[in-house]
């Protein structure tokens, strides 16, 4: 065997040790199974064999899921179209057979959990008789498929409403949302938590005290549901009455896979468990079939992994970790920056122009820490934490800092003055990181005398929460540079992109686009409310409107006033430009000041503005809510596109990366570069040709777009199927 160890001890007892060769962490692929296979027959046919424990053989832990370089060969073909759902059915429903074979193979089985068991690892864990874990804060089980398109597809949808009621399970796997070792215990989704480190041996003791506990409860004469189940249980049906509705409002009925879960459970839990099992792996098979899982994946996970773990790392780098950090600038961003960094180990200089900027940064920091306070995070953690944040007010206190990140006020003459102060401290040596925006990395490293060295470093707020941070290359910053940025990004636990210099990068030009035709919209006369559900449906976080008010319309106004000094003649003015100016004229900036789109009152929730159809009078004609979608969409696109033929990106991957975790573009998709592939890229081409005969020169598709759709070209490679939507 490959994948699994079997030793046999003097009680009869055996002890399946899986390590996953080359995997950090052991994951189900068609080694294991054939390996799992096997174990199973000698199990069951070894009269010597009184029953078995499985565990890890791991530090990592115990088990994730699919592997799912495994799982996309599953939905390839030769001809690159995707296989039909009864062929998936045939590979998917394998591996529920086999933990079937487990459950059913008449001795007790028990399952020893140390670490991470999530996805197929935790539904191998409930295919056995006893799961027993080792207690540590680190720990996470469950089944967090739902998150890149999938549900559980090795029986988790049936038994683990088997285990904790159709409700509380429903709740976790349409979520995604791991448990801890007490709180599985709690809800009976596991037997019994240990002391880290004796789960092995308190399963074999288990396993030796109870031979005849070969009998999964669902398997039992007379067994019920906690809470109860079926067609005719008013429990059940009121749980399933409520769960569809609230699903497809939380999803805007964009999600393929959160409405087959609840099929496959309701249908389920009214069905012997033989037959249950085949209908999960047959919505499972429907929903694999489709692009959109296949996107997710890719983007959610394969691509997001390859990113953390350095694919755009120069390799012939050294690891250059960051030890002392100069944090210049202690605003929300610069604290925010030191928050993550103190946690990760670094000691952080945290400078600011008086000393009083910068302990209110510290502070900022100590609040943050201790609002985890008994979730994950010790008393005596947070004081160690805080005892790397140095607060100062003078340049010479960043003396032996190995990386500086600059995040002051967003002007190239304030950026350039701090950035030469700094240089005259450490010297050019150092690599600079500066987090803008906006501005052009090229222009700003200019302050610097070895511009090789500078390079753009663009986190989102709030810091602490976002997962991406925009690695920006000035035209001179060389590969130290760019390994000291991504060895930082790792170190504080975050996703890379890499993109080149423009004004915008990628993420705040993209996302712009986003807020502008949100406003040219409402400039037309379209109804603000219709705006705002549109880009919801579309599967945005929020509307456009409301997503201004956040980050400020007044930053929008700076930013564009900045780009038109900037680009003088060259640059292009749009309506939405005049409706910024005209909501800073009126002093309606947004949350910040309390009024902007929305008002925000303080004893009720933000409502739309009633003032803005007195300033843009409501057009007699609505268009409907798809029509809105559309253009909201394909603004976007275009302007992902425009940047991948400009080479302000190289890669898809980084694209799609990019605007997920950037700004939250509809994850469903697998991010705009997927969509556009999905649905075809001469489709895009016809959408955005319409779209600018009556809108204008902001759809104009590129020039490499055009090229694409007339050879049948895509980003990615092999083509998905085409279905165009």
């Amino acid at each position: 065997m490959q994948t699994i160890t079997i030793t046999t001890d003097a009680d009869g007892i055996a002890i399946l040790t899986i390590d996953v060769p080359d995997q950090s962490m052991n994951v189900i692929g068609p080694d294991f199974i054939a390996d799992l296979d096997a174990a199973i027959t000698r199990i069951a046919s070894d009269e010597a064999i009184k029953g078995a424990v499985i565990a890890s053989g791991k530090d990592s832990g115990f088990m994730a899921g699919m592997d799912l370089k495994y799982f996309g060969a599953m939905l390839a073909t030769s001809d690159g179209s995707r296989p039909q759902p009864s062929a998936i059915f045939n590979e998917v429903f394998v591996l529920n057979q086999l933990f079937r074979r487990l459950e059913t193979c008449g001795k007790p089985i028990a399952c020893a959990i140390e670490g991470t068991c999530v996805g197929g690892g935790f539904e191998l864990a409930l295919a056995c008789h006893r799961r027993i874990v080792g207690d540590s804060p680190k720990t996470q089980l469950g089944l967090p498929e739902i998150l890149i398109g999938l549900f559980p597809g090795g029986g988790g949808s049936q038994r683990l409403p088997r285990l904790m009621g159709v409700q509380a399970a429903l709740m976790y796997m349409l979520q995604g949302k791991l448990f801890r070792p007490a709180e599985a215990a709690m809800l009976k989704a596991v037997d019994q938590v240990v002391p880290q480190g004796t789960a092995l041996e308190t399963a074999r003791e288990w396993v030796k005290a109870n031979p005849s506990a070969a009998t999964q409860p669902w398997d039992a004469k007379g067994f019920k549901f906690p809470g109860g189940a079926g067609a005719f249980n008013p429990a059940f049906v009121q749980t399933m009455v409520g769960a569809l509705p609230m699903t497809l409002k939380q999803t805007q009925r964009n999600m393929n896979a959160p409405v087959a879960l609840l099929s496959a459970v309701y249908e389920g839990a009214i069905l012997p468990f033989d037959r249950a099992i085949r209908v999960e792996s047959k919505y499972f098979a429907k929903v694999a079939a489709d692009p959109q899982a296949g996107n997710m994946i890719r983007s959610l996970f394969v691509n997001k992994q390859a990113a953390e773990r350095g694919a755009r790392r120069p390799k012939a780098e050294p690891k250059a970790p960051t030890m002392k950090l100069a944090m210049l600038g202690a605003g929300m961003m610069g604290a925010g920056i030191a928050t993550v960094a103190a946690q990760a180990g670094m000691d952080v200089i945290l400078f600011d122009r008086d000393i009083a900027y910068a302990q209110k940064g510290k502070a900022h920091v100590e609040s943050v820490l201790s609002k985890r306070l008994g979730k994950g995070m010790t008393p005596e953690k947070l004081a160690t934490t805080l005892a790397r944040v140095t607060p100062t007010a003078s340049y010479a206190d960043l003396a032996g800092a190995d990386f500086v990140i600059e995040a002051v006020f967003e002007d190239v003459a304030i950026k350039a003055e701090v950035t030469k102060q700094v240089e005259a401290v450490l010297g050019p040596d150092v690599i600079f990181g500066s987090n803008t925006s906006t501005l052009p990395i090229t222009k700003l490293a200019g302050a610097w005398s070895k511009p090789e060295n500078f390079i753009g470093v663009h986190f989102f707020s709030p810091v602490e929460k976002m997962p991406l941070v925009e690695i920006i290359l000035g035209k001179q910053s060389g590969p130290a540079a760019i390994a000291k940025a991504l060895d930082f990004v790792a170190q504080i636990k975050k996703t890379p992109i890499v993109v080149n210099d423009s004004r915008g990068f990628y993420t705040s030009r993209c996302f712009g686009t986003y807020v502008q035709e949100g406003a040219e919209l409402v400039a037309e006369g379209i109804n603000p409310a219709l705006v705002e559900n549109a880009g919801k449906q579309l599967g945005m976080p929020v509307g456009p409107l409301a997503v201004s008010d956040e980050v400020s319309i007044e930053l929008g106004y700076k930013v564009m006033t900045a780009a038109k000094k900037e680009l003088g003649d060259a640059y292009i003015a749009q309506r939405s430009d005049d409706v910024m100016t005209l909501m800073v004229d009126l002093d309606r900036l947004g949350r910040k000041n309390g009024k902007g789109w929305y008002d925000y009152p303080d004893t009720a929730k933000k409502a739309l503005w009633p003032g803005i159809a007195d300033h843009f009078p409501r057009a007699d004609d609505q268009p409907d809510v798809d029509a809105v979608k559309e253009r909201l969409l394909y603004r976007q696109l275009v302007e992902c596109a425009r940047c991948f033929e400009e080479g302000v990106l190289e890669t898809p991957e980084d694209g799609d990366i990019g605007a997920i975790f950037g700004w939250g573009f509809a994850p469903y998709t697998g991010g705009p570069f997927s969509h556009m592939d999905t649905v075809g890229i001469a489709h895009v081409v016809a959408v955005l040709d319409r779209l600018r005969a009556t809108h204008g020169d902001r759809f104009a598709a590129t020039e490499q777009l055009r090229a694409m759709a007339a050879t049948g070209g895509t980003f990615y490679r092999p083509a998905p199927s085409r279905a165009a939507a």
